[in-house]
């Protein structure tokens, strides 16, 4: 007879966060299956879910929160355990959230040095068998919803063409720089409202994603598509061009929303303090990619500057600010993900028995497993 699996969901800690790990929805799924949840008490109340929501559908709350982390065999996070759970966390048990080990790389170290076996999910290969479990997209298609209405929101202009007696008025000018999940979404948004909408990527396969939208593609001469879809960075002589070709679209741009990130890495400067100030008074800034380094040098994390009558919106955890819908897509891929980390016999799968739990795990039995060692050439899978 196998022996229970024990899952925790913790309360997180960031500030800006209101999501939850696992809705109880989800967690009813897992208990069905002979498992036993336990969540800190009030982890979901942000995001819509009571304590009594999670105790109807079977979990145990607690405000324990180290109690619930030494109980557990699996803990379930949107992103990183405080350090002080650390010394409480199980040998070999299991930690499941985005940890983001290039951008905090000494907390993957102490992770390592509980002996926890951990899954970073932003680092998923974007495969078909993946999609379920796609953290970065369903996330970012928030993200994206939520730059366009706070976009809108703080313009001083009306989005949609509008005709009057009192005369037309014409629609909003928005330009999006990135076009991934994130400013693709922002795009669909901003053409619901009714603006006129342009976007820009590096990669030159997205502009049929952006036309399919509606919206007008620039065409740049750059094609800088990465590994697995990505964007790659930039070289020198690539950012120049770039700059120059933008300028002109970004000056006349009543709303401008950068969503411009490379996996793992520090957001790329495509917006410089020069660009901003040849926009006109009233335009605003949305950078979805401030808390990873900011698209716009003027912008800062958490705050709204005004530069020249411009307003620099530095966007934080804009997924966040939708926490229901963004809460039970999260919890959707983590039950995806939950289908192969756990078989159907309710045993725990080990990272060498799938290519999936082998490519986001980031430490394990004591050692920092990333990044992996590159594959030899003529190395056998």
């Amino acid at each position: 007879m196998n022996l229970q699996i024990t899952i925790g969901i913790l309360d997180e800690t960031s500030e800006s966060e209101n999501r939850v790990a696992l809705v109880p929805e989800d967690a009813k799924k897992l208990i069905s299956r002979k498992m036993e949840v336990l969540v800190e008490s009030g982890a979901g109340m942000k995001a819509g879910f009571t304590d009594s929501d999670y105790a109807s559908a079977g979990c145990g709350t607690t405000d324990d929160r180290h109690g619930i982390v030494s109980r557990s065999d699996l803990v379930l996070m949107l992103g990183r355990p405080d350090e002080s759970d650390l010394p409480y966390f199980k040998p070999n048990s299991i930690l499941v959230g985005q940890i983001y080990p290039l951008r905090y790389g000494s907390l993957h170290q102490k992770l390592a040095e509980r002996k926890l076996r951990v899954y970073s999910l932003e680092l998923l290969p974007r495969t078909t068998r993946a999609q379920s479990m796609d953290v970065l997209s369903s996330q970012s298609a928030v993200a994206g919803y939520r730059a366009a209405i706070i976009g809108a929101y703080h313009s001083p202009r009306l989005m949609p063409m509008l005709t009057t007696a009192a005369g037309t008025v014409k629609p909003a000018n928005v330009l999006v720089i990135g076009a991934g999940v994130a400013g693709l979404m922002a795009i669909a948004t901003a053409k619901r409202l009714g603006a006129s909408v342009t976007a820009y990527d590096v990669r030159r396969a997205a502009g049929d994603d952006v036309r399919s939208l509606g919206a007008k593609f620039l065409e740049v001469g750059i094609n800088a598509e990465g590994a697995g879809g990505y964007a790659r960075e930039l070289t020198e002589e690539e950012k120049r061009k770039e700059k120059e070709m933008l300028e002109a679209a970004i000056a006349s741009a009543d709303l401008l929303i950068t969503a411009a990130g490379v996996p793992g890495k520090k957001a790329p400067m495509v917006l410089s303090a020069a660009a901003v100030s040849k926009m006109r008074p009233g335009s605003v800034i949305v950078d979805i990619m401030a808390d990873s380094g900011g698209n716009c040098e003027i912008s800062q994390q958490g705050k709204i500057i005004d530069y020249n009558g411009v307003k620099i919106i530095g966007s934080v955890n804009p997924q966040s600010e939708a926490p229901i819908n963004a809460s039970q897509m999260y919890s959707r891929n983590m039950s995806s993900f939950l289908s192969v980390l756990i078989d159907k016999d309710s045993n725990i799968v080990g990272p060498d028995k799938d290519d999936l739990l082998a490519a986001c795990m980031i430490c394990n039995e004591g050692r920092v497993t990333f990044p992996p060692p590159a594959k030899v050439e003529g190395e056998k899978k």
